[in-house]
């Protein structure tokens, strides 16, 4: 019993810290403490060190005592460059095909003789489009066949689609003398409208640009995307005023009358409208004049 009271005498004696001045022994701080609240003071500031240093080691300074550290950064790293290049690639692979297959209208080439390949389009961003659909060799033959004859043509292919465009309201692009028209045995696929120098030209119907851009024969092209599978293409421009993602509204001023590129004579407007991947005849639902 008498060892029990002396260490608990030891652990609980009262000590007096006493701080002085050098030169004239003056007290400076007073400190009143006992073994037990120092052993406690000890024993969580131990705790707490070595808290933070496993903290550390595992946070921090990792990359320092981690070897599998290194390794396991690197492979993170490989994984998302390869899913993110593998994205870019798709990206990449979807516009190109889109932008082919619009080139391929703009020049009036053949859609059927587009590859496989080149049919795909991007539904993610410009809706729902499919401007060449595939066929199967019968299908091609008998399209072959009825287009060469006196009732072919790309026009008379609309035919029963036509009722559904008549019901929509389109806005005048542009008012003027129509000098050429609508002619697909001579590909001609639109119709060009003369009028004042530096007439504004104005949107069809509201929609999305999915292309303004400079081509050879067309000179400032811009094709507007519009709801329902209907595209518009304006040709031969002096300027355009909108970009690609630009949304435009119906009588939205888009470009101005122009006489670029290398198939005009003058100043003037090539107007196209294409439905459900069918050029059609723009003076059947639109009044020029």
């Amino acid at each position: 019993m008498s060892q029990k009271r002396t260490f608990s005498n030891w652990l609980t004696n009262r000590y007096l810290l006493i701080v002085r001045n050098e030169e004239d022994f003056s007290e400076k701080r007073t400190i009143i403490f006992n073994y037990a609240r120092l052993i406690l003071l000890l024993a969580f500031i131990f705790i707490l060190s070595m808290t933070l240093s496993v903290l550390s080691v595992n946070t921090v300074l990792k990359q320092w005592f981690d070897p599998r550290y290194a390794e396991m950064e690197a492979n993170r790293q490989v994984l998302n460059l390869t899913m993110m290049l593998d994205s870019l690639q798709h990206e990449v692979q979807v516009k190109n095909n889109y932008i082919q297959n619009v080139m391929y209208i703009l020049e009036g080439q053949n859609l059927d003789s587009l590859s496989s390949s080149n049919k795909v389009l991007s539904t993610s961003t410009l809706g729902d489009i499919n401007l060449s659909p595939a066929l199967s060799p019968l299908d091609s033959q008998f399209r072959a066949e009825y287009e060469s004859s006196d009732l072919g043509l790309v026009s008379l292919n609309f035919n029963r689609s036509e009722d559904e465009l008549r019901e929509l309201v389109f806005f005048t692009p542009l008012e003027g003398i129509i000098t050429n028209n609508f002619d697909p045995k001579e590909d001609h696929f639109g119709i060009d409208i003369v009028s004042q120098e530096n007439e504004p030209i104005k949107a069809l119907a509201d929609g999305i640009v999915i292309m303004a851009s400079w081509t050879l024969d067309g000179g400032y092209v811009l094709v507007i995307q519009h709801s329902g599978n209907l595209i518009s293409i304006y040709k031969h421009n002096s300027e355009l005023l909108k970009s690609v993602g630009n949304f435009v509204g119906s009588g939205e001023v888009v470009s101005i009358i122009g006489n670029t590129g290398e198939l005009t004579s003058g100043p003037h407007l090539h107007f196209e409208l294409w439905f459900k991947e069918q050029a059609v005849n723009p003076e059947d639902y639109i009044n020029f004049r």
